[in-house]
């Protein structure tokens, strides 16, 4: 045999053996494919309405390295205020085996806590957990759920006094009330409400309305008590129907005050509250923790820490009021 012959050989059986080498350390070295994260998403409120408050919620996720359509996916259901829809919706849900559960307001957090005592279930916009038996503290809620406390419970009181100082000589108020919320959290808005009027010398008068079909009837009978103002307690159906009730006060010259900035926004004279789409941004950091370790019952449910005024100086002029000087300046917006 040639020498040259068997250098060729060699060669050949020396590129064949660095090709072999080559392949078997890139399959080695390969990075697996991603994991596809998937949540539930369950909501007790309105698609339309609420759609700001889900993409806040999408953008959190981004910002964390979670894209939708890449390796996040996310099923959504909203009851659009039917209540009674969300225990299906949240069956529905926790058969696709999600790696956990965003349960927008208390129905949804109580339909999604019924459904499963495993999945992790981070809550937004709730008032009261502990309360509501969702949590054995704020500190260490135990189970499976954790999240973002609304305290709207403290933000009732506060819309009263802020529109005693806006309208002085105010001392009828009509509270909206959803009488298909939780009797629990009507009875704490109402308490917390009446405890906060007695010391600003108003009189209260709820008027409670079950879905959107019976607001002009609820409108009537607002306008036969005669109220100085009307304020909307914080509920997702009133939330949905923000617009509707701002139009109604302009048009009945009643000076209104919410809890969600969108309704200043809409028309209403004013609002005060946190701001609903920082917190669905801030439920992603809760979600993040959880799909690297971290147990729920462990992560301390978070309570707001900045509460806004919204002023609409629009409305303030259409209803032929002057704002004191005070309201102003404690204003976080002021909408021309």
């Amino acid at each position: 045999m040639q020498p040259n012959s068997v250098y060729r050989r060699g060669a050949g059986l020396m590129f064949a053996l660095v090709i072999a080498l080559c392949v078997a350390l890139q399959a080695n070295g390969a990075q697996p494919q991603a994991k596809v994260i998937q949540i539930a998403y369950l909501a007790a409120g309105f698609l339309e309405a609420h759609r700001h408050l889900a993409q806040a919620f999408v953008q959190g996720m981004h910002e964390l390295g979670y894209v939708e359509g890449d390796n996040l996916v996310i099923n959504y259901r909203y009851a659009e205020g039917k209540y009674e829809l969300l225990p299906e919706f949240a069956v529905e849900l926790t058969k696709m085996k999600p790696d956990l559960i965003i349960a927008s307001t208390s129905p949804a957090v109580r339909a999604a806590k019924h459904a499963t005592a495993s999945i992790p279930i981070v809550i937004v916009g709730v008032t009261d957990p502990v309360a509501q038996g969702f949590a054995a503290s704020l500190a260490r809620p135990g189970g499976n759920v954790t999240g973002m406390s609304g305290q709207y419970e403290e933000i009732a009181p506060k819309m009263l006094e802020l529109l005693k100082a806006a309208v002085p000589k105010a001392s009828r108020i009509a509270l909206l009330v959803n009488a298909r919320q939780a009797a629990r959290l009507n009875a704490t808005y109402l308490k917390t409400s009446h405890d906060a009027a007695q010391t600003l010398g108003l009189e209260l008068r709820p008027v409670e309305v079950q879905g959107p079909n019976e607001f002009d009837a609820a409108f009537a009978t607002i306008m036969q008590a005669q109220p100085d103002a009307l304020v909307p307690l914080p509920d997702p159906m009133l939330f949905a129907e923000g617009k509707r009730i701002a139009d109604f006060g302009a048009k009945s010259r009643l000076p209104t005050i919410g809890a969600y900035r969108e309704f200043a926004e809409a028309g209403g004279l004013m609002s005060y509250g946190n701001n609903p789409a920082e917190s669905y941004k801030r439920a992603a950091t809760y979600v993040d923790k959880i799909l690297k370790g971290a147990k729920p019952g462990d992560l301390p449910i978070e309570q707001p820490t900045q509460f806004e005024l919204v002023v609409n100086l629009k409305t303030a002029k259409l209803l032929g009021i002057t704002l004191p000087q005070s309201v102003l300046l404690r204003a976080d917006k002021v909408i021309q």
